[in-house]
């Protein structure tokens, strides 16, 4: 049960605006974080079940600044990969329960960050090569089982694309592109698990508007705002965050 209380919106809302920031405006790498928050305050299949609809709303939002901007052989490649990769996450999502996805989100979270340090001091490279269709399908059935998972399909795809030295908004694009499709393959698993429901609809209604302003946002603060410092306090939330949901998962 959701409870529409003062302290879910408190949560939902920044949340929301984080994710929609994210997406549109940074390369989605970190936008999980808005569900990993908001399974805070309600268990992780409702809070999965509430930010699809938002992230393919902020997809849609997205698609026009970046439309045609994206490397489509990365692009069409990676969404081959995808596919299985989403029905695998619906199968390990079947058979799991709400504590087992907690530990995973949390896991997820924690794991995002030291990567995300470790390359920023030089102690994880991501090498450069060339485009590989292989490599791309790896990275597809990764991201798509984490999106499914946990909406954390960013970190694989990020690590491919970057490897290619991208520019900047062709990489942007080209997440954008890519997570508005795999969003699309997983609603209709997320229909039948029962991820959907009237309560999870009701949220979304209540929370679409921040969704939007959120996205024009991002893109905004795409050209004006430093990487550097919308990720600090990306890593001070994902660290919280992951730590408290490893501690109920556990406890």
């Amino acid at each position: 049960m959701i409870t529409f209380d003062l302290l879910f919106f408190a949560i939902a809302i920044p949340a929301v605006l984080f994710a929609a920031i994210s997406k549109s405006g940074f390369g989605s790498g970190a936008a999980f974080a808005a569900s990993a928050i908001l399974a805070l305050v309600v268990p992780p299949g409702p809070a999965l079940g509430i930010m699809l609809p938002l992230l393919m709303l902020i997809d849609a939002a997205s698609l026009r600044p970046y439309w045609r901007k994206w490397d489509a052989p990365s692009a069409c490649h990676i969404l081959i990969g995808a596919l299985p990769g989403v029905v695998l996450g619906a199968l390990i999502y079947a058979a799991v329960n709400a504590d087992s996805f907690r530990l995973l989100i949390g896991a997820i979270c924690i794991a995002f960050v030291f990567w995300q340090l470790g390359r920023s001091r030089g102690l994880i490279r991501v090498g450069n090569f060339p485009f590989s269709r292989q490599w791309a399908w790896i990275t597809g059935l990764t991201a798509g089982f984490t999106s499914f998972v946990s909406h954390a399909g960013g970190p694989p795809v990020a690590v491919f694309l970057l490897g290619q030295n991208m520019q900047k908004t062709t990489y942007q694009a080209t997440t954008v592109i890519v997570f508005w499709a795999i969003n699309l393959m997983k609603f209709v698993p997320y229909l039948f698990l029962g991820i959907f429901n009237a309560q999870t609809a009701l949220a979304d209604l209540f929370l679409a508007p921040f969704a939007i302003a959120g996205t024009y946002l991002g893109v905004r603060a795409h050209h004006y705002v430093s990487d550097r410092v919308f990720f600090g306090l990306t890593y001070v939330l994902l660290l919280a965050t992951g730590t408290r949901l490893l501690w109920q998962a556990l406890s």
